[in-house]
């Protein structure tokens, strides 16, 4: 079977810079550094006790769900992993809801009672965050199957990491879209460990873009480290889906600052390689590139006061908010 037309694998220079403007670019920055904050906030209340249950943090990755959402419209779906505070902050969420859920309190997005791994907004057509991994790929593929039925021309982006790659749930998922023309991104952040698991150790070929061509359907690869690059490359899978109803399955190359989940210290890792990733922080990058293309530093600070306040008031809301209910709010008590 030949390689269809539209993949596209390029190797990733670092000094490679894709054009911008601050008009672009600090929107964007802004949304990574308060997600970068809300999860840095969200740690803080998990060891004092605040937040129970498992807590899965994206720093590091802050690059890929801004990016990559950035190329939607709002009545596009997006469908994400445990790991998905940021995807919903990302798709319109605001970061008091999100925070009064990971508090467990009633006025969180699920009433308090999903917790950090089940965030679902459909006002915001955020479909979900989902704790089993892999399983919420057919449910994306599914919503990109109505979406095709409707003929609205919505598209749906699902997230999931590479170690989803390997669960049967993937495969379906994948066969589905392809064989159904579905117009749906898969979008796989490879954070270069499947929990405490290298993908060396994981993956028998590293690069999961190559799961593609088993179906005939476009893919991408590329690093993450570069918020706009990551809107350019996702946009042209976008438009391709929303277009031709045609599939894409992206594999952006990632790295999560923080163990798994706030139980792992992440001790598997050299100290070294996690200094090597940080040296490409996006927040720093994007950051940098602002002050070459003109933005002050006084605008600069300006715009991380307001991160810092917006963030401390999500603290302060879910801190202030009453607890969740005891029962599910909506069954009927006598």
């Amino acid at each position: 079977m030949s390689t269809p037309e539209s993949v596209r694998v390029e190797p990733d220079d670092p000094s490679e810079l894709v054009e911008t403007t601050v008009e672009e670019l600090a929107p964007l920055y802004r949304q990574m550094l308060a997600i970068r904050r809300l999860e840095e906030a969200s740690a803080k209340a998990y060891s004092q006790g605040k937040i129970g249950g498992f807590l899965h943090l994206i720093i590091g990755q802050e690059a890929v769900c801004v990016g990559a959402i950035a190329a939607l419209t709002p009545d596009d779906y997006v469908v994400a992993t445990y790991r998905e505070h940021g995807h919903a902050y990302a798709k319109g969420v605001p970061a008091r809801p999100i925070l009064a859920e990971l508090y467990g309190k009633k006025t969180g997005l699920v009433k308090g009672l999903g917790g950090s791994m089940h965030l679902f907004d459909k006002e915001k057509n955020f479909l979900g965050g989902y704790g089993i991994v892999g399983g919420h790929v057919p449910i994306a593929a599914g919503a990109a199957f109505a979406a095709k039925y409707r003929g609205d021309g919505r598209v749906a982006l699902c997230f999931f990491g590479e170690g989803a790659s390997t669960i049967g749930g993937f495969a379906e998922g994948l066969a589905l879209a392809a064989l159904w023309k579905l117009p749906v991104v898969l979008i796989c952040e490879n954070n270069q460990y499947s929990m405490g698991t290298p993908t060396y150790r994981s993956l028998a070929v590293e690069d999961v873009s190559l799961r593609a061509l088993a179906h005939g359907m476009a893919r991408d690869r590329f690093d993450g480290d570069d918020v706009i690059k990551v809107k350019r490359r996702v946009a042209e899978a976008i438009e391709r889906a929303r277009t031709t109803g045609e599939p894409t399955l992206i594999e952006v190359v990632t790295y999560r600052f923080r163990g798994h989940s706030m139980s792992d210290p992440g001790l598997y890792r050299t100290k070294e390689e996690v200094e090597e990733w940080r040296r490409r922080d996006p927040l720093n990058r994007s950051r940098a590139r602002l002050v070459e293309l003109g933005m002050s530093e006084d605008d600069l600070t300006a715009l991380e006061d307001d991160v810092k306040a917006e963030i401390e008031d999500a603290v302060k809301f879910a801190d202030e908010s009453p607890a969740a209910d005891e029962y599910f709010p909506y069954v009927i008590k006598e």
